[in-house]
């Protein structure tokens, strides 16, 4: 019964955000304007511009279902998959990639844009979800609060564990953060199952401080945001965006990026046309368009993540700042899947209890 009310609610919150959208004429061309949907999770960014050259290119209207979190979204996907409210989803990362794979939610589409895509980005050989983006979720730290008291900062995993690292780690909890999963993963690929809670407890010895989301993490505990906190889990990107969207020129980051082996794990972002798709020609269209170089050269600046595409070229402060680690963290999509709520149930008996 709970399933079914919801399963209902799924359906109601679609129908609701999908009002209004019948198709209505095209005033430049008189033939009707279909209307594209897609699925995404909410920190789902495009430049309206980019879009509205798709949607001119092609007569539609596109419309975004922000649906949460990429497993909130996920989890509405696969309850609706027997009759779904859109046509195409963006969003499922290499954590939970297996998952939407086991449901069958998506049909295969080798999108000629895959030629221009590097094999290591493609985790699905049925074409079923193609990868967009990628990130890397890695330690930041706050390199003006070590010179002011005159400790170098941390290089490794293992030097957190270090008696002059204590009280300065502020992680996100994996069972409600994308990136605290993400941290928790590259542990667990760098120390391995059986050594992983290990770390773990060294790190809780070290007073590590853990939250529930990133904003919290960053913007209040971090000391570059006037917390007393210089260690944070982040992104490999946050240096070159502190430079990029500060008010005040700025000609060098005040954070810096912890890359060695093992201490950061990749996330990869994957799109795919849902089954039962209404608009298939479309959706094809809209996939195509988020592996080219218009979209792709623009997400870094709207996600703060990266293109999958060879061909697609990033910004000079991109190219100056983007330290991107050598070796991240591996875990296979199918051992996460399989693994996941027990290695975070782990964790949190470790940690938190």
């Amino acid at each position: 019964m709970k399933i079914k009310i919801l399963y209902l609610m799924v359906c109601l919150s679609f129908v609701i955000s999908a009002c209004g959208q019948s198709a209505v004429p095209s005033a430049s061309t008189g033939a009707a304007q279909a209307t594209l949907l897609i699925m995404t999770h909410d920190s789902f960014a495009a430049s309206k511009s980019v879009i509205s050259d798709f949607e001119s290119a092609n007569n539609v209207k596109v419309q975004f279902l922000a649906s949460g979190d990429a497993g909130t979204a996920l989890n509405k996907a696969i309850l609706s998959k027997d009759n779904p409210f859109a046509d195409v989803f963006y969003g499922v990362d290499n954590t939970f990639l297996s998952r939407a794979l086991t449901e069958d939610i998506f049909q295969p589409y080798a999108s000629p844009l895959l030629a221009d895509i590097p094999d290591e980005y493609k985790l699905d050989p049925q074409n079923r979800a193609l990868p967009v983006d990628w990130g890397d979720v890695c330690l930041n730290y706050d390199q003006v609060y070590f010179s002011q008291h005159n400790v170098q900062p941390p290089q490794t995993l293992e030097d957190l564990l270090k008696p002059e690292y204590k009280n300065m780690l502020i992680v996100e909890n994996p069972a409600t953060s994308s990136p605290g999963l993400a941290f928790l993963l590259a542990t667990i690929g760098h120390f391995g199952t059986d050594k992983y809670l290990g770390y773990w407890q060294g790190l809780v010895a070290n007073n590590v401080l853990v939250v529930n989301d990133w904003e919290t993490a960053y913007y209040t505990n971090f000391s570059r945001w006037g917390g007393d906190r210089p260690i944070v889990v982040s992104y490999n990107s946050s240096p070159a965006f502190e430079v990029i969207g500060s008010t005040t020129p700025v000609s060098e980051p005040e954070t810096g990026v912890i890359t060695s082996d093992g201490s950061c794990f990749r996330q990869i972002e994957f799109v795919g046309i849902l089954r039962g798709a209404k608009n298939l020609d479309l959706a094809k269209k809209w996939v195509d368009f988020m592996l080219s170089t218009t979209f792709q050269e623009d997400m870094p600046g709207q996600m703060y993540v990266f293109p999958v595409n060879r061909n697609a070229k990033l910004n000079d402060t991109f190219q100056k700042f983007l330290v991107i680690p050598a070796h991240p963290a591996y875990i296979s999509p199918d051992d996460i899947a399989a693994n996941r709520e027990a290695w975070i149930n782990a964790w949190t008996d470790t940690v938190l209890h």
